[in-house]
């Protein structure tokens, strides 16, 4: 198939771009840059990359998607923080931006459409474990405009348009684009530099957690699978021995950790917390299954930092940590205040 990719340049799209190219797959893909000034390291498995659009999602064109048989669609601002920042720019760019390029890639007859939603739309849950089929709880900018994504671009589907939305659950993981703000790599992160996670509260939230990798694995499994299997479907991506309290993730980074300390306060402000169920995707999606959890992504990221011999200023960089480095594109102008680019 010939498969348009956005956001190749990022955390997940670095990795997802060999894997497609490896199963058989031709890749095109877009980036407008953001996280350019941010490599953590050079993977020698990292061979492929795809012919590039330089572009911002919202300058996408009719034109650049005719002759694909797929969109995955990875581009958005992409996590609460930075949402909050500019809830009216994230409204933009994640709500409408993402529906119009749905809406581009039916009207040039693409096929299929893979949007990377996420397991924040659960918000606040109860100790219950939550399926596909639960009502919607979005707590912030961010999680609404997967919301409504989801809602707006199902109502395309027909029998020429096939949209599936892909829930992931808190993503962790080595990636050469890395990100150090998300838990399981933050706390990896300050266990390597300082050996000491300070939590700011007593960790009892839950977090479904996933590796890169298996949210990549589910992405082509998805662009694979037999129109039936996918088609205007919704998937949580994780697996069921993936939901931890915030404080075991903490724990299970110390353990892989030598010399960390971990401490807890107080229970927090956060109030974002669900267990979700991953049976559909295990028993629904054709060749889906984790590969890996908590204990084994803490000890590759240890591996990764002992080979690049990591010192705190990289972990510290703006460039990995996303509301970090908006902000700084904002203050020395380079973007505007609707994140186009100026020059």
């Amino acid at each position: 198939m010939r498969v348009f990719v956005t956001g190749v340049e990022g955390y997940i799209g670095v990795l997802l771009v060999p894997m497609l190219i490896e199963r058989g797959h031709e890749v095109v893909g877009t980036d407008t840059g953001y996280y350019r000034d941010g490599w953590l390291y050079s993977d020698r498995g990292f061979k492929s990359f795809p012919a590039f659009i330089n572009k911002d999602l919202r300058r996408i064109t009719e034109d650049d998607l005719k002759g694909f048989d797929a969109v995955v669609h990875l581009a958005e601002l992409s996590n609460d923080p930075l949402g909050q920042n500019k809830p009216e720019v994230t409204f933009k760019i994640n709500h409408l931006g993402s529906v119009d390029l749905a809406k581009k890639a039916k009207a040039v007859g693409v096929k299929r459409f893979v949007y990377t939603s996420s397991c924040s739309v659960y918000g606040v849950g109860s100790d219950d474990i939550l399926t596909e089929q639960n009502p919607t709880n979005p707590q912030t900018a961010y999680a609404q405009c997967k919301v409504r994504v989801e809602r707006d671009v199902s109502q395309l589907a027909d029998r020429d348009f096939s949209p599936t939305f892909l829930r992931n659950a808190t993503a962790y993981g080595a990636s050469p684009r890395m990100r150090f703000d998300i838990v399981l790599n933050n706390l990896s992160g300050l266990a390597w530099t300082i050996k000491k996670i300070a939590m700011t509260s007593d960790g009892s939230p839950w977090r479904p957690l996933v590796h890169v990798l298996d949210i990549c694995k589910a992405i082509a499994c998805a662009v694979d699978a037999p129109r039936e299997a996918i088609h205007n479907q919704i998937f949580n991506v994780g697996d069921n021995r993936d939901n931890y309290r915030v404080r075991e993730i903490a724990e299970i980074v110390a353990q892989e950790f030598p010399g960390c300390e971990v401490s807890f306060g107080p229970s927090g402000g956060d109030n974002r917390s669900y267990r979700v169920s991953f049976d559909k995707i295990s028993s629904q999606l054709p060749g889906f299954s984790c590969e890996r959890n908590a204990q084994s992504g803490a000890r590759e990221l240890r591996e990764v930092f002992e080979h690049i011999d990591m010192p705190r200023e990289i972990f510290e960089f703006r460039a990995f940590t996303r509301l970090k480095q908006l902000q700084y594109l904002i203050r020395t102008r380079q973007i505007d205040d609707e994140f186009f680019w100026r020059y």
